[in-house]
């Protein structure tokens, strides 16, 4: 849960749970510099959240584990 807590990669999880999306993507979606997100990302990865795959020099991660999903699904069901 640790993992998950902090508001960018719980973010980066709900943007990565729509489809594959590479550093420069979720960068600029997100508003931060690529070297935090990538920070962000090799986390969750290193934790077995992600996994990720080269196409041509993109680097792109998506979520392979069911808990980002019901922690966001959770959090919606929560909320007013």
């Amino acid at each position: 849960m640790r993992v998950l807590a902090h508001p960018h990669r719980l973010r980066i999880c709900e943007l990565l749970l729509r489809s594959p999306i590479p550093v420069g993507v979720l960068a600029l979606n997100l508003g931060l510099p690529a070297n935090a997100v990538s920070q962000h990302l090799g986390l969750l990865k290193a934790h077995g959240l992600l996994s990720s795959h080269r196409q041509g020099k993109a680097v792109y991660y998506q979520v392979v584990a069911p808990e980002p999903a019901w922690l966001l699904q959770c959090i919606r069901d929560h909320l007013p």
